[in-house]
């Protein structure tokens, strides 16, 4: 395993982690009744797990992009993170706590 790749492996893990806990979060919010309270958690859990899972490819590429695209990818977790433990769902809280690790590992990398 190359030297760049092993410095990814924590922050890949959890980027993996944090786009599954998304897009469950999503499709539950999706089942809630209040369908349209959930409008803003649904945009950010999709746009987390998009950036989560291309940020994963650039480092798995070891892309010279994949630091300032970790960046952006970590005040996307910020932000989901943020509004998801705004609700009391299990699946929100869970979400909120992957996005706020996968935050913390995005920026470590690309400040490393």
């Amino acid at each position: 395993m190359s030297d760049a790749l092993t410095r990814y492996l924590d922050c890949i893990a959890a980027c993996n982690a944090c786009a599954v806990a998304c897009q469950h979060c999503a499709a539950s919010c999706l089942q809630e009744p209040d369908v349209k309270a959930m409008v803003r958690c649904i945009a950010l859990d999709m746009d987390c797990a998009q950036l989560c899972e291309v940020s994963v490819a650039l480092m798995a590429g070891a892309s010279e992009f994949a630091p300032a695209l970790c960046r952006v990818c970590a005040q996307a977790c910020r932000a989901c993170a943020e509004e998801c433990a705004r609700h009391d769902m299990d699946h929100c809280q869970q979400c909120a706590e992957a996005c706020r690790r996968c935050a913390e590992a995005c920026e470590q990398m690309a400040a490393a």
